[in-house]
């Protein structure tokens, strides 16, 4: 039986894993997102089910001041002693911390700031007691021992490991595994020279050798449809056999660019007669792998409409930095999402009236309806196809010139231009986005009817290798007064997302 990769595909870097019993449980990064770190669980590795996210309140985490590409990063899962914890940094606003939850499908608890540098944080828990945290800084791998109580620090940061000489060693897990002491990392960058390397020793401080066989994992200078892995963590199955999840990208077109973001891979682990870890099939790995030992569950469908019926949003939704309480609703109208625009735009590094789900499938189509009443010129809401603030495109409602319109608008980094507009006096209109690997159309259309299709953009100019950044593409729906707060609130009656395959 195989399995298919990426295992939890779209804007989904850094995965970080540990296994409870025969639970699995995942984070990755989430930037200038929030809710922040997305958290998922599996019972086979295989089929992954969001279930939340570890930080879901303004105090666990500030996402005000954080740039493009800022914010959360490269989270570490770790369970000990009934307790899980993730650790993390915020570079944007307090460094490292970690949160703590006797239940990971319930609340985390407020932060525990750690005073060590760095970035990538990783925390052991070993067999005497002592805690290690070990962090990317400074162009090496560094290490100190804290009480996990409070946070503080027990001894001086120390240098472990420069890696094997490639570029931002970083991403450090460090595993008691034996007599030995693993320390794996990444080198390269996280683009198309990624790479996974290790190192052991017998003492978690050092000094560590480095594996004869690194790179243990990467794919530079292969022609493969998976590129730049990297940033790997270990888990061990209850049958004693070893995986490894990691980052990569598909990019696609000439020459190759990814705009879906850096996804979530899986691949099985062998261990050489010397003792060294081997990720893949001599370190890489492909779409199709073999499941090997792994007991496959059934797949649980995803759902396509969200009504808006529940008192919370679903899980996959997101905001754009941290929310304004007053910009959204899920009451101002029974089984709505309702959008009230503040004066920033999608033009801007601030936090706009902005509800996005992650785009996770090249080929796909996203629809909305749309009922909004435009009362002041530059009042705007409607669809957005979002890499970040210089590179997006959107298909929206607004009042331009004392006249309601539907537009179609292009940015590109510099250039920005309203490509199509065309005039609309109803209330409600019916947003369609569709997608493939080259291009987007957007269309518009009353209920029921077939969408008109309005303008197009071309995949590529979203793509991390011309917008730049850690991010990756997320389909959102948004409103905005463009410079002054809006005086209608946009009402989203339902949304859907639906993969075509």
């Amino acid at each position: 039986m195989n399995y298919h990769n990426p295992v939890i595909s779209g804007f989904h870097p850094d995965p970080s894993i540990c296994r409870v019993g025969e639970d699995y449980f995942l984070v990755t990064s989430s930037f200038e997102y929030f809710p922040g770190v997305p958290l998922f669980h599996s019972k086979d590795l295989v089929h992954w089910e969001q279930i939340g996210h570890c930080l879901t309140r303004m105090e666990q985490l500030d996402l005000h001041n954080a740039r493009t590409s800022g914010g959360i990063y490269a989270p570490t899962i770790r369970f000990h002693q009934g307790i899980f914890y993730v650790t993390m940094t915020n570079v944007s606003s307090g460094g490292n911390f970690y949160v703590t939850s006797e239940d990971p499908f319930g609340d985390w608890s407020n932060p525990v700031y750690v005073d060590h540098p760095g970035i990538d944080p990783d925390l052991l828990f070993d067999g005497d007691g002592a805690v290690y945290y070990t962090t990317s800084w400074n162009q090496g791998i560094y290490q100190s021992r804290i009480d996990v109580q409070t946070g503080k620090r027990l001894s001086d940061v120390k240098l472990l490991w420069n890696g094997t000489g490639g570029q931002y060693p970083e991403a450090p897990h460090l595993y008691r595994i034996g007599e030995w002491y693993y320390l794996l990392i990444s080198e390269g960058g996280t683009e198309y020279g990624h790479m996974v390397t290790v190192a052991r020793s017998q003492r978690p401080d050092g000094p560590y050798e480095s594996c004869p066989y690194n790179p243990i994992l990467t794919h530079r200078s292969l022609l493969k449809p998976i590129q730049a892995t990297g940033h790997a963590d270990l888990v061990q199955t209850s049958d004693d056999n070893w995986w490894a999840v990691f980052l990569g990208i598909r990019p696609v077109g000439y020459p190759p660019r990814h705009h879906l973001g850096r996804e979530t891979f899986l691949a099985p682990v062998t261990w050489t007669k010397d003792g060294w870890p081997i990720i893949g099939e001599n370190g890489m790995i492909d779409e199709t792998m073999p499941a090997g030992s792994l007991r496959l569950q059934s797949a649980g469908s995803s759902p396509v409409r969200d009504d808006f019926i529940d008192l919370e949003l679903a899980p996959y939704w997101n905001f754009l930095r941290s929310p304004n309480r007053d910009q959204w609703s899920l009451s101002v109208k029974e089984s709505c999402l309702s959008l009230k625009g503040s004066a920033v735009s999608l033009n801007e590094g601030g936090a706009p009236a902005f509800v996005g789900r992650k785009q996770q499938h090249f080929t796909m189509k996203a629809s909305a309806q749309l009922t909004f009443t435009p009362h002041q010129n530059g009042e705007e809401a409607g669809l957005t196809v979002f890499m970040n603030e210089r590179f997006h495109y959107e298909i929206a409602l607004t009042r331009l010139d004392g006249h309601r319109k539907i537009i179609f608008r292009r940015r590109i980094g510099s250039l920005w231009k309203i490509e199509n507009e065309a005039p609309w006096y109803a209330d409600t209109v019916v947003l369609t986005i569709r997608a493939d690997q080259e291009m987007y159309a957007f269309g518009f259309s009353s209920s029921g009817q077939d969408p008109f299709w309005f303008g197009e953009g071309e995949c590529a100019m979203l793509a991390a290798e011309v917008a730049g950044g850690f991010t990756g593409v997320l389909i959102a729906m948004y409103a905005t007064g463009n410079g002054v707060p809006s005086a209608s609130w946009a009402h989203f009656d339902w949304f859907d997302y639906q993969a075509i395959q």
